[in-house]
Parts: structure tokens; sequence; C-alpha cells
């Protein structure tokens, strides 16, 4: 089915009309509310558990974008007329009308973009930042660069619509795990997710929506608890392969190659973990963050930036929210996993 409707606590996705476009591997969940004409493209995720998600008349969401929630702190609000480009995360946020958002944008939690506004490729808004509407924004943190010309957001986004409508959709998701493949029953596998190869999931993991998993000549092994959320690819070229710690989180749209990530860690949304990084227990890597290939990440600290530097000792509180994650993300499991068990009776 596509894309894949499924509630969240008997809620079930409102759309104003039929979508105008809806790709291969989409998902939209639970309490969201799309407006007229919306247009979604292939592996998009629309997931409104912990909190609504909304979008005005006129959405344009490119492949491998996610919008998201934070649990019962922050909804994620979208206006009329906005288009999200490709690969991006718009998380728990609130984005005004006329808003264009470039490729690989990364939009965190409490952050409010105003009216009229313009994301260049590439650009990071940081959490709680207020962008002032009428101006065209890039870099991490964004920042104001020049002001929005007269007709250009309409002209950005007929040139966005033109673009997409000739692009060919995604390969459909597939489940193919190789012989020596080892997942516990409690693990969920989002209908929409590729994995293939060589996968040891152990219980109550989880891997996400329109996740792309390749073990390639290796394996991936996913700890206890750990949870890959949504759009993140996980690509293995070497023997080496990749480990995902116990209680351990990967956010949305993350890039990994063959690595090694420790228990109680948390990989922050839009970052890359290059091939041979080894990131010790107790780390958090911040969002958008990049990792230079065989960079060791040490036990207990923050790391940002590109290439990600360290920052500070984690403290109680960053510890705690570690955990917390984690919990919430046994729990959406645990639900979505009924509700696709369901699906595929009623079908």
């Amino acid at each position: 089915m596509t894309p894949l409707i499924l509630p969240y606590s008997n809620i079930v996705p409102s759309l104003a009309t039929p979508l105008a476009h809806a790709g291969i591997g989409s998902a939209i969940l639970g309490r969201a509310t799309l407006g007229k004409n919306a247009w979604v493209g292939p592996l998009v995720l629309i997931r409104a558990d912990g909190h609504v998600v909304t979008a005005g008349d006129d959405f344009h969401i490119g492949a491998r974008s996610t919008l998201h929630i934070a649990h019962e702190i922050f909804a994620d609000l979208i206006g009329d007329r906005v288009s999200v480009g490709e690969n991006c995360c718009v998380h728990a946020c609130t984005v005004g009308d006329d808003v264009v958002i470039g490729d690989n944008v990364v939009v965190l939690d409490g952050a409010v973009i105003e009216n009229k506004t313009i994301l260049e490729s590439g650009t990071t808004v940081y959490p709680g930042k207020r962008l002032p509407g009428g101006h065209v924004y890039a870099g991490a943190p964004a920042k104001a660069v020049r002001p929005v010309e007269p007709g250009e957001i309409e002209k950005r986004r007929a040139a966005i619509a033109k673009a997409r409508a000739s692009l060919p959709d995604a390969p459909a998701p597939v489940h193919a795990l190789s012989a020596g493949s080892d997942v516990h029953p409690s693990v969920f596998i989002a209908d929409t997710a590729t994995v293939r190869g060589k996968i040891r999931a152990a219980a109550n993991s989880s891997i996400w929506f329109s996740n792309q998993l390749d073990a390639g000549p290796g394996e991936i092994v996913i700890g206890l608890r750990a949870n890959i959320q949504d759009n993140t690819t996980i690509r293995c070229t070497t023997t080496q392969g990749m480990r995902i710690g116990q209680d351990s989180t990967v956010g949305h749209n993350v890039l990994i190659e063959d690595c090694v990530i420790g228990d109680n860690c948390l990989i922050g949304i839009g970052s890359t973990v290059s091939r041979g990084t080894v990131v010790q227990d107790r780390v958090l890597l911040a969002a958008s963050a990049v990792t230079a290939p065989g960079q060791v990440l040490e036990s207990g600290f923050l790391y940002a930036g590109s290439p990600a530097r360290k920052l500070s000792a984690l403290d109680a509180g960053r510890l705690d929210m570690i955990d917390m994650i984690v919990g919430q993300y046994c729990q959406y499991a645990k639900h979505f996993k009924v509700a696709q068990e369901a699906l595929k009776v009623a079908s």
C-alpha cells in the first residue's frame, strides 16, 4: 500500500483531499493532518505518535524526508504552500506559510520558521531558534544571507514541482535477510524499511520506517533496546560490518558506514558516521555532525560539528535524555508492530 497508513492510539491520519502524489515506500502515521493537494515523495515518513503533525494546503515533501515530533513536548506544525526538499528532517518545530526548504536540511525541536522564508540546502536550524520571515538562510547554525527577492519563493516552488514530476520512483522496500541472520521475535522492522544481508538484532530493538540497511559482506549487529530511526541509511562495504550497542539511539536521516557504536549512545538527526569510526559508550553526537574516517569518540562526551569535535562532558540531564528516548522508542515499536500485523490480517 502506498502510502502506508497506520493508526496511533486508534487515531488515523486525516487527508483533506486524496494525495496529489504518493511515492513508493511513503508512510503517514497516527495523528497527522494534511491539507489539500499534498505531494509526498518516495520513502517520505510523516509520523505523529507522541504528538500531532499538521501540514497545510499545497504541501510538497521530497524523497526520504521525515516529519516527526518531540514526545508530548512539541508538535510539528507546517503552514500552507511549503516545499520540503529531499533527505530533510523537519522535527518538532513550527514552519510558517510560503516557505521553501532545500535538500539535506535539519530543523530541530522548538524552532520557528516564519512566513516567506527560504532555507538553502544543507542548512541546520538549531533547537529553539526563531528565523524571521522574508530572508534566505544558510549554514549550520542557520544565518540570514540576504532578503528573499519578489516572486522568488513562487519560482522555486514551481521549479521543484516541475523537476520532481519527471523523477523515477524509488524501488519498493525489500526484506531480504541472509543466512546466519538472527532477529529476536520482539524486534520491530517497519514494512517500508529495506534490510539486506546478515542482520543480528537483539530483543526489543527496532528498525524504523524508510530505513535502508545493507550489511554487504559483513553483518549489522543491533543491541538490546537499540533503535534506528526513520530514513537512516547503513551501508557496509567491508567485512568489519556495523555494531550498535544496547540502549543506543540512531536518529532520523543519519548516514552510517562500517563502524562501531557503543552502549547508551545518541547519534543525532542528520549526522554522518564515517567508515571506521569508533563511538565509545555514552557518547552524544549532535545533529548534522560528521565524523572523520577512523575517528574515536571518547566515552562520556558530546561531539558536534563537521568534522566532529569534542565539546563537553555529558551531564546527568543528557544521560537521562538518552535513557528516556530509548524507553519511548521501545513503547512506539510495540505499538507499530501490533498495528502492522493488524493491517496485514485485515488485508
